[in-house]
C-alpha cells in the first residue's frame, strides 16, 4: 500500500513525515487537540523512514538514543572493572603475573587471566569507545539534518490546525480591524512589541513569525562534535604509538638510563632527601618513630641519542640537551616530554670498587684495577698480572652445591677470576672475590681460596676505594602530544552544554483571518518564561489575558 503524503498546500511530503513540511498541517487526521510534537517540525528522520537495506539497519541501530545508553552503560560497567586492582602499567619492575596471584590471591589471578589488568588496553574496550563515538555521530546527523531542514525553510503563514495546537494558544476578535489592510497594521504593530524583546520577524501579510535563541537548538550537537574529538583523541591517545607515553624509570645514584620507547637517556647526578625537624612534627607522630621527607630532589641532566642508538654492541653517543632539579610536581621538561619524580627508594647498592691485587703471603701490592658491579668487563691486566672474569653473580647464592644469583641487583655481588702472570700455574689459579665485606665472612672466601690453592688476594685498601649508591630515584616519562584535542574537545563540548542550557528557542506563529486572531507559540523550554512574554505583548495590544489562559486546555485536563 502506497502512503499518500502530499498536503492539501500542494507539497509532497517524505513518507512517515508527521507535519507538513510547508504549511504544518498534521497529516495524521484526528480530533485531538494535543499540543504536537514539534522537536522537527514533524520532518521525518532517516531512522524513521521504515526502509529494509543493510545501511538503513545498522543506521537505525545506532541511532537509537536507547542504545547509545546501553554502550555507555556497559563501558563505565567496564572501565569500572579496571579499577578492581591496580593497572599493569602502573607497577615499575614488576612481573604482573606473579604479582596479582602473590598479592590477591585468588581474585587475583581470575583478574589477571581474564585480562582486566589492563582493562583499558583491551580490544573490547575500544571497541565499546568506537561503538559509542559511531553512535554520536549517527545520532547527531540524524537528528540535526532534519532539524536544519525545518528551521532553515520555514513557512510564515501556517496552517491554522499547527497554531491552534501549540502549547501556547490565544484566539479571539480583534475589534476595530475592517480590512485587511487594518489586520496587517495590527500585525507590524505586534511585531514591533516583539522586536524589542529580541525577536526576529518576518511577516507575510496578515501572518507572522517570531523567533529569538534559534541557535541554543544547535547546543546538543555541538555537545556531541565535542564529545566526538574527545573519544578520538582517547582512541588516539591508545592507538597511535608514539601519541601517548607512560614510562616508569630506577635510577641509581650516577646512573643514567635510557627513557624507554625513546632516544632519551636520564642522568641522575645526585639524589638528596631533607626530613621534618622534630620542631616541625607533631608530637604523636614523633612518637610513632615517623621519618618525614620534606623535599626529595634528583638532580636530573636530560640527553639525545646521536648516533649508535639502536646498535646493541656499539656505545651510544649521547649530547646533553637540558638539566633540571626534578622535585615533586617540578618536572623536567622537554620538548613535549615531561618527567617527574615520584617518589625515591634508601636501598645502599655498591656501584664500585677500587681493588688491590696482593700476594697472600708477604702481602706486596701488584696493582689495582675499577671493578664494576654493572657489566663488569671480562678481562683486567694488573702489573704482570692478567685477571680473566669466569663468573659473576651479582646477588649470590649457594644452595645444594650450586652457585647462582638471586636476582640481577648487587645486593650480594660475587666474582670468580682466573688468574695468570708471573709464579703461577700456566693452567692459573682461581680466585674468588666478595667486594663487601660481611659477605666475606658469610661465604667464607678466605678459606675457599686457601682450598683453591690461591696465592693472591683480591681487597680493598679502605672505604675511599668503595663507590655506593644510597638512594633510588623513581621517575615517571610522559608524553602526551594529544592533549591539546582532548582540551579543544572539552572546551567545545562545554560550549554546546552553555548554549543548551541558558538559552532556549522561542517562536510565535500569528494569522489573522479577518477580525479573527490566532496565535500560538512553541519553546522547547522554560514554558513558563514565553507564556507570560506573549502575554505581556498582547496587553501592550489592548488585549488583556492571564498568562494561565494561554496554555492549551487539553493540557490543562
Amino acid at each position: 500500500m502506497i502512503q499518500n503524503t502530499k498536503c492539501e498546500c500542494g507539497h509532497q511530503n517524505p513518507v512517515n513525515t508527521v507535519l507538513c513540511e510547508s504549511c504544518g498541517k498534521p497529516l495524521i487526521e484526528d480530533q485531538s487537540m494535543e499540543p504536537l510534537e514539534m522537536r522537527y517540525d514533524g520532518v521525518v528522520r532517516r531512522s524513521q523512514r521504515g526502509t529494509k537495506s543493510v545501511i538503513d539497519v545498522v543506521w537505525s541501530f545506532f541511532s537509537s538514543v536507547k542504545v547509545a545508553i546501553y554502550l555507555i552503560f556497559l563501558t563505565l560497567c567496564g572501565a569500572s572493572l579496571g579499577t578492581i586492582y591496580p593497572q599493569e602499567n602502573t607497577f615499575i619492575n614488576i612481573d604482573p603475573a606473579t604479582y596479582y596471584p602473590e598479592t590477591y590471591g585468588t581474585m587475583g589471578e581470575i583478574y589477571y587471566t581474564l585480562g582486566l589488568s589492563h582493562t583499558y588496553d583491551s580490544w573490547w574496550f575500544k571497541l565499546l569507545l568506537i561503538m559509542i563515538g559511531t553512535s554520536l555521530v549517527i545520532c547527531s546527523l540524524d537528528r540535526v539534518l532534519p532539524l536544519y531542514k525545518a528551521l532553515s525553510k520555514q513557512k510564515i503563514r501556517k496552517h491554522e490546525r499547527f497554531i491552534s495546537r501549540q502549547k501556547i494558544v490565544y484566539t479571539g476578535e480583534i475589534k476595530g480591524i475592517q480590512d485587511e489592510k487594518e489586520a496587517e497594521k495590527w500585525v507590524e504593530e505586534f511585531s514591533a512589541i516583539l522586536k524589542k524583546k529580541f525577536y526576529r520577524v518576518t511577516t507575510d501579510g496578515s501572518a507572522l513569525l517570531a523567533e529569538k535563541n534559534r541557535f541554543s537548538r544547535w547546543g546538543p550537537y555541538i555537545n556531541h562534535i565535542g564529545l566526538i574529538i574527545f573519544l578520538l583523541a582517547v582512541l588516539l591517545r591508545i592507538i597511535v604509538p608514539g601519541w601517548y607515553m607512560e614510562q616508569y624509570m630506577d635510577v641509581l645514584d650516577g646512573d643514567t638510563v635510557q627513557v624507554p620507547g625513546t632516544n632519551y637517556y636520564v642522568e641522575n647526578e645526585g639524589f638528596t632527601v631533607e626530613y621534618y625537624s622534630e620542631d616541625e612534627l607533631a608530637e604523636e607522630t614523633i612518637e610513632k618513630g615517623k621519618v618525614i621527607p620534606e623535599l626529595f630532589e634528583t638532580k636530573a641532566v636530560l640527553y639525545e641519542c646521536v648516533e649508535n642508538c639502536n646498535d646493541p654492541f656499539m656505545e651510544p653517543i649521547l649530547e646533553e640537551v637540558t638539566r633540571h632539579p626534578i622535585q615533586v610536581n617540578k618536572p623536567l621538561k622537554y620538548n613535549g616530554l615531561l618527567i617527574y619524580q615520584m617518589g625515591y627508594e634508601e636501598t645502599p647498592l655498591l656501584r664500585s670498587v677500587n681493588a688491590t691485587l696482593k700476594g697472600r703471603e708477604s702481602g706486596e701490592e701488584y696493582g689495582q684495577f675499577v671493578l664494576e658491579m654493572d657489566n663488569p668487563k671480562s678481562n683486567y691486566e694488573v702489573g704482570e698480572y692478567q685477571l680473566e672474569l669466569v663468573s659473576y653473580y651479582p646477588d649470590f647464592k649457594f644452595e645444594n652445591g650450586v652457585a647462582g644469583t638471586k636476582s640481577s641487583d648487587p645486593n650480594t655481588p660475587a666474582f670468580i677470576f682466573s688468574i695468570t702472570g708471573p709464579g703461577l700455574p700456566d693452567e692459573g689459579e682461581i680466585n674468588m672475590y666478595f667486594p663487601i665485606p660481611q659477605h666475606k665472612v658469610i661465604y667464607q672466601e678466605d678459606q675457599v681460596n686457601e682450598a683453591a690453592g690461591s696465592t693472591l688476594v683480591i681487597d680493598v685498601g679502605s672505604m675511599q676505594d668503595v663507590d655506593f649508591s644510597i638512594y633510588t630515584s623513581f621517575l615517571s616519562a610522559r608524553k602526551d602530544t594529544i592533549l591539546p584535542m582532548i582540551w579543544v574537545g572539552a572546551a567545545i563540548s562545554m560550549i554546546g552544554l552553555i548554549m543548551g542550557f541558558y538559552w532556549n528557542h522561542r517562536r510565535i506563529w500569528i494569522r489573522m483571518d479577518g477580525k479573527q486572531l490566532l496565535l500560538g507559540a512553541h519553546s522547547n523550554k522554560n514554558w513558563f518564561g514565553l507564556r507570560k512574554e506573549v502575554a505581556l505583548a498582547l496587553e501592550k495590544q489592548g488585549i488583556k489575558v492571564e498568562p494561565k489562559s494561554l496554555e492549551n486546555e487539553v493540557k490543562k485536563s
